[in-house]
């Protein structure tokens, strides 16, 4: 079985936010981006300054604006994705960000490590629902904003002082030979 560890991202002391807020995801942040971008055009500025006050290329918002001619504000909206809908709603996200940041022992495994079976595990107990392993993979990272580490492997029983003793001693005189 392979370990992967899961970090829960650092709770910020205050990023400018109300108490309670998350910040928006990337496709509300774009969004938001190009209709603050059809703003400013419409206001008379140039496309260049348009790019350079929103931090973005000269070609994005050409074609943003090449939409907004042909099709008006709307076309700058965030369309729907296609494909598959997501197995988990976000309140069922949710719910599983509450159980996973209780900590593996509190579900009952051994360490407080989490691996993909065992986040699967519990969102089939929180959720009802059955992950492939490659969806699990996905949910920490993608959809809860988690990183996915791997625990350092150390020996129990390593001794740091007696490992700096060796090199300091013991090395030097085996390298210069008998």
């Amino acid at each position: 079985m392979e370990f992967v560890s899961i970090a829960m991202p650092p709770k910020a002391e205050s990023d400018n936010q109300e108490e309670g807020v998350p910040p928006l995801p990337r496709p509300q942040l774009a969004e938001a981006r190009r209709m603050r971008a059809a703003e400013l055009l419409e206001q008379g500025r140039s496309q260049a300054e348009v790019a350079r006050m929103l931090g973005v290329s000269a070609e994005s918002v050409r074609r943003w604006k090449r939409r907004m001619e042909a099709g008006g504000v709307a076309a700058l909206r965030r369309r729907p994705a296609t494909g598959r809908s997501a197995k988990l709603d976000d309140a069922q996200v949710e719910q599983v960000r509450a159980a996973l940041e209780q900590g593996a022992q509190a579900h009952g495994f051994e360490a407080d490590l989490w691996t993909l079976e065992r986040v699967g595990q519990v969102v089939e107990r929180v959720c009802g629902v059955r992950l492939s392993r490659a969806s699990v993979w996905r949910l920490p990272a993608a959809r809860l904003g988690w990183s996915l580490q791997r625990p350092q492997r150390r020996a129990v029983e390593r001794d740091d002082a007696e490992i700096a003793r060796w090199v300091t001693h013991e090395w030097p005189r085996i390298k210069r030979g008998p």
